[in-house]
């Protein structure tokens, strides 16, 4: 078949792209609240899990 493995086809790169987004997605929304209460605020939140952040004011968003 082409010569191509699972893992070269653009539908399992999509689909494993998707879960890792996923999964940071998670972890920012279990994260940021933490931290928060650390009083850490929220610039210093996105400095040090390297997002921006416009992220984590949403993971906020999501955990309200």
């Amino acid at each position: 078949m082409l010569g191509l493995t699972l893992e070269q086809t653009r539908v399992y790169q999509e689909a494993k792209a998707e879960g890792r987004e996923e999964r940071e997605a998670e972890m920012l929304k279990l994260t940021v609240p933490l931290l928060l209460k650390t009083g850490m605020s929220v610039e210093e939140i996105a400095q040090h899990l390297n997002v921006d952040i416009e992220t984590v004011q949403l993971a906020i968003q999501q955990n309200t």
